[in-house]
């Protein structure tokens, strides 16, 4: 068991919930809200879409120990990026 994987994914999933639930969007980094016109779809699509995803991932690898674990993850961090980017061009952007 790496401790050190289970507290990011804890650290992701709180993430996930402050952006998806509480609408906290100024823990998003990297994004001009002039452009965003819904931040509450903006919180929803990314901490649904990527940290919870990621952060369920992250916490599963903590338990189970195999051979290339670091690439599945960066593999899946980026597919997960890329359809989180591709959702909030095509339903936010004005």
């Amino acid at each position: 068991m790496d401790y050190g994987f289970l507290i990011i994914g804890i650290a992701l999933l709180l993430v996930s919930y402050l952006v998806a639930v509480k609408k906290q969007t100024w823990l998003l980094a990297g994004f001009n809200e002039k452009n965003k016109k819904n931040k509450s779809l903006l919180g929803k699509i990314t901490g649904g879409s990527f940290f919870l995803p990621l952060g369920f991932l992250v916490v599963i690898h903590s338990f189970i120990d195999y051979p290339y674990e670091a690439t599945v993850l960066i593999v899946a961090m980026l597919v997960l990026l890329t359809v989180t980017y591709v959702l909030i061009n095509r339903r936010l952007l004005d």
